[in-house]
């Protein structure tokens, strides 16, 4: 499965279950985590030990403990030194950091943790609202066993609800976390009222600064066919995604 269509699966899967909780639910919470430097952090024992209990062929395990084996991505700037253990533009750099959070789960039943790359979710319905700090809490051991550092500053939610005519009585919001309404989710904007007018004229703005871009290239020379390329690639993608 490609990353888009991994993208893809996980975005429907996310918007199954919070249209089904909603159903049954006033309103349902959504909290996105943010980790300081993931790939930075990330233990080359502790990913190759997660790896090993993966069904895969043991040519491409032995392939990958040599891959990291002294594997590290170093930049220089004005004599500082930053070294990555899991380089984020590598082939396998972001496949890696989901086998490494594969096992951070949601401790409550009910709730859902969705993850993808370094983005990571709890969604929780309202019948589990005061499950929250105990998610939080879980998350927050997970990472320091792991090697990784929640970042509170960077760590919203958002109560979301699809109910306009009933009043709702929302939990106090949980401390240090900012509670916002509009989020974007899997690269979706989501409003605590369901409203996908951001995620469209956010969509249709970025089109329309590839179609000023591709009317530069035309000025500047370049063919009709490689212009449908990059048209194909940037908007119509978009659009259809």
């Amino acid at each position: 499965m490609s990353p888009n269509s991994d993208a893809c699966y996980r975005q429907r899967s996310y918007a199954w279950f919070l249209g089904s909780q909603l159903i049954e639910n006033l309103y349902v919470i959504v909290i996105s985590i943010d980790f300081s430097k993931v790939f930075d952090t990330v233990h080359h024992s502790t990913l190759l030990d997660k790896m090993a209990h993966l069904d895969m062929p043991d040519e491409v395990y032995n392939w990958l403990v040599s891959f990291f084996s002294g594997h590290l991505h170093c930049t220089r700037y004005r004599g500082n030194i930053s070294t990555a253990s899991v380089i984020q533009g590598s082939s396998i750099g972001s496949a890696s950091y989901v086998v490494n959070t594969g096992d951070l789960q949601a401790v409550t039943p009910g709730n859902l943790l969705i993850r993808f790359a370094d983005d990571t979710y709890i969604i929780i319905p309202a019948a589990n609202a005061n499950s929250r700090q105990s998610e939080l809490d879980n998350v927050e051991l997970w990472s320091l066993a792991n090697n990784l550092k929640v970042n509170p500053a960077k760590c919203t939610e958002i109560f979301v609800n699809n109910r306009r005519k009933t009043a709702v009585q929302l939990p106090l919001p949980v401390p240090n976390i900012t509670c916002i309404t509009t989020m974007k989710v899997l690269g979706v904007t989501l409003t605590n009222s369901l409203s996908v007018a951001e995620h469209l004229q956010a969509v249709i703005s970025s089109c329309a600064q590839t179609l000023y871009a591709l009317r530069m290239l035309r000025a500047h020379g370049m063919d009709d066919t490689d212009r449908q390329t990059v048209y194909q690639s940037l908007v119509i993608a978009k659009l259809t995604h």
